[in-house]
């Protein structure tokens, strides 16, 4: 069934507006796999009590760009990424105890995983003609996961295989910092600024990825993005040559959104879209944690997944290279804890109307394959009982706003895909829904 965005939303919202009673909204568990000892248990932890942060709250934004006018698009605004620490929403099962979790974000004056959106105005709505950014690679000398060095990665690089002829090998992180590079996934861009792997940076910009070397005036880290491009849901994360899987999951990742003036982002926007406190932005990702509530990477013999990618077909790993194992770098990673915008099995609290929901699959490798369900209870954290898939309405993707609104009852996210749907509780008063993955 399909139509149009204006009428889907007209026909639909103005019979939720009197409504005033709220449902609650969670997302359930992934299926645990074999824990390790030290490892968090997925069945342990708390399920939707924490409050999924809504990418898109005013206090989640960076300052709009546009309203300050081109002249304010200086390079003097930066984004640092550096260490932080936060609150998933983690127990210590022992004694109740709320964790903390070291994590990597993106920032001004603060930084979080996931970092603060950025939003700007396309030009055909008035906007600048680029949105201007400097990076600061603010990460120090010690990566927060385990570094598989016999890569193709940054500091691997030697002479021969070197685009400017630098030996690499030379550096380390102990010395010379965590490189990174950001990428803005879906954007318009020149090629300096597209966050090329090999375009790397440490702190300052002390060591710098060859391909630099091909840039008129060489290395800079104020990139330039073009603001002449359509409306839409696009993310940044970092990019590094060979340790992209472990900065991402370490947390540098961000929304990044671009309107027009159509999409505005604004209650009276001219498509009748849901709009803040109603539009909500999550970045679904998986992780696995320690019983401390440090991040967990899986590297080494024993750890989960180890024997699949490595034991199990007959690898053999050079003694020198591998000390004990590892850390080696494994094919795929699935992670036992769904976390959403950086909080364990969240839950929003909403009211019985329509909502504009983006929907961005931040994981490694798993395909998400979303429906909506009702609860047995308002206080059930399963699906035992739960009602059928609850149709909503598809109204765009990576490449922004479709043509009609789809209904369906299950949409499959790939990794890095961004779907933006819209989903009416105004049948649902008092009660929970869950989102669910069964891919």
């Amino acid at each position: 069934m399909a139509m149009s965005r204006r009428e889907l939303l007209r026909n639909s919202g103005a019979a939720a507006v009197a409504v005033t009673l709220v449902s609650r909204f969670g997302f359930s568990p992934a299926a645990a796999e074999v824990l390790a000892a030290g490892l968090s248990d997925p069945e342990l932890q708390p399920k939707f009590v924490e409050l999924a942060p809504n990418a898109l709250d005013p206090g989640f934004l960076y300052r709009d760009f546009n309203e300050r006018g081109a002249a304010a698009l200086r390079p003097n605004f930066r984004i640092r990424a550096r260490e932080t620490t936060q609150r998933t929403g983690l127990i210590d099962t022992r004694n109740g105890r709320r964790l903390t979790t070291r994590v990597w974000g993106y920032g001004s004056d603060t930084v979080s995983w996931p970092g603060q959106t950025v939003q700007v105005m396309s030009v055909s709505a008035g906007g600048a003609a680029e949105t201007v950014l400097r990076w600061e690679n603010e990460l120090g000398r010690e990566h927060l996961l385990p570094v598989d060095e016999s890569l193709h990665w940054a500091y691997s690089l030697h002479g021969d295989s070197s685009a400017n002829g630098v030996d690499y090998r030379q550096y380390s992180i102990r010395r010379d910092g965590v490189p990174m590079v950001p990428h803005l996934h879906g954007g318009n861009t020149d090629f300096q600024y597209d966050g090329n792997p090999e375009f790397f940076f440490t702190k300052n910009g002390k060591v710098t990825g060859p391909q630099w070397d091909a840039v008129p005036g060489g290395f800079t880290n104020t990139f330039r993005y073009s603001n002449d491009v359509p409306a839409g849901n696009l993310w940044y994360h970092d990019h590094a040559l060979g340790i992209t899987r472990l900065n991402v999951y370490a947390g540098l990742a961000g929304f990044y959104f671009v309107r027009d003036d159509m999409d505005t982002g604004q209650a009276d926007n001219p498509l009748g879209l849901p709009a803040f406190p109603y539009e909500l932005a999550y970045a679904i990702q998986d992780r696995m944690f320690t019983n401390e509530g440090a991040l967990f990477y899986p590297a080494f013999p024993g750890d989960p997944f180890y024997a699949d990618f490595i034991t199990d077909e007959g690898a053999i790993l050079p003694p020198d290279k591998f000390p004990g194992g590892g850390p080696t770098a494994l094919a795929e990673f699935f992670g036992d804890h769904i976390v959403v915008n950086g909080k364990i099995w969240p839950k929003t609290d909403v009211e019985p109307r329509n909502y504009r929901m983006h929907l961005m699959n931040g994981t490694d490798s798993r395909f998400l394959v979303v429906r909506f369900r009702a609860a047995a209870s308002p206080d059930a954290t399963d699906l035992t009982g739960a009602g059928d898939p609850i149709p909503f309405y598809v109204i765009g993707s990576d490449q922004g706003l479709a043509s009609a609104a789809t209904q369906v009852d299950t949409l499959v996210i790939e990794p890095g895909g961004r779907y933006d749907v819209v989903f009416d509780f105004k049948d649902l008063q008092g009660q929970r829904v869950i989102m669910e993955n069964i891919g």
